[in-house]
């Protein structure tokens, strides 16, 4: 499978337009998006052509439908795809049988990662999962796969959704907690900058370790219940916060005492 389609033009529609692109052995052939202003946007970054138009929409081995979790179904539904084409969508925590079943070959390509817009991403780091409805498919899907990334693994829906899930914590969970730290060091005056430096740290410390969990540092996993409690005090007008620092500091404390 080497002539591709891709259906979306959000951020991972993006990025892996640019990304298809750039990969020698694959050919974008068009880029399929109902927004015309962004379509535009995304098929120019990636030098292909932008189509709107279903009844334009362009011949190809593999559709990858890159839209959000919500629109896969319908996307999927609406749009004439040719029956012998792979139709392969793109969500982590969307199941296989979320395509119609009128395509035999059906398949999911989810690459785990965070997409921004304009952000560009090294794609050969990214492990992507696939899946597919047949094993002839899922080799097929592989070779395309491989031709991005590094690093390709099979996955039933269910153990996909499970991996979807610890991203939710490991990057979208972390990242607000980031948006909070910085909220309460603006409260004292300061900006996130001065967080950086440790952010940093924290990261490179828990990919370095043989697991994050041997690496957990703060009051929460030393039992220090009097700093904690000068915590609670501080947020005692945020009671939402005050919930949210119990429940975790709670929780290291709990699994910390297993390790």
């Amino acid at each position: 499978m080497k002539e591709i389609v891709i259906i979306g033009s959000g951020n991972l529609a993006e990025l892996l337009a640019v990304a298809v692109a750039a990969a020698p052995e694959l050919q974008l052939v068009q880029l399929f998006a109902r927004n015309e202003a962004r379509g535009r946007e995304v098929a120019a970054l990636a030098g292909t052509a932008w189509c709107g138009d279903a009844a334009r929409l362009a011949r190809a081995e593999l559709y990858l439908i890159a839209v959000s979790d919500r629109a896969v179904a319908e996307v999927a539904a609406q749009l004439p795809l040719p029956a012998d084409a792979a139709v392969v969508h793109t969500a982590g925590c969307v199941p296989l049988e979320a395509l119609p079943e009128r395509y035999a070959r059906r398949a999911v390509f989810y690459p785990m990662q965070t997409f921004t817009r304009g952000r560009r991403v090294d794609f050969a780091e990214i492990p992507i999962f696939i899946e597919a409805s047949t094993p002839a498919l899922c080799d097929e899907l592989e070779a395309c796969a491989r031709c991005l990334s590094r690093r390709v693994l099979r996955s039933d829906s269910a153990r996909r959704a499970r991996i979807h899930l610890a991203a939710v914590f490991a990057c979208n969970f972390a990242n607000h907690m980031y948006a909070l730290g910085e909220r309460l060091a603006r409260d004292a005056g300061l900006d996130f900058g001065v967080l950086k430096p440790l952010v940093m740290e924290t990261a490179r410390k828990a990919c370095d370790a043989a697991s994050p969990a041997d690496v957990q540092t703060g009051p929460a996993v030393r039992g220090d219940l009097a700093t904690q409690q000068r915590h609670l005090a501080l947020l005692g007008e945020q009671p939402s916060l005050q919930e949210i620092y119990k429940l975790i500091s709670n929780h290291i404390w709990e699994t910390s005492r297993k390790i």
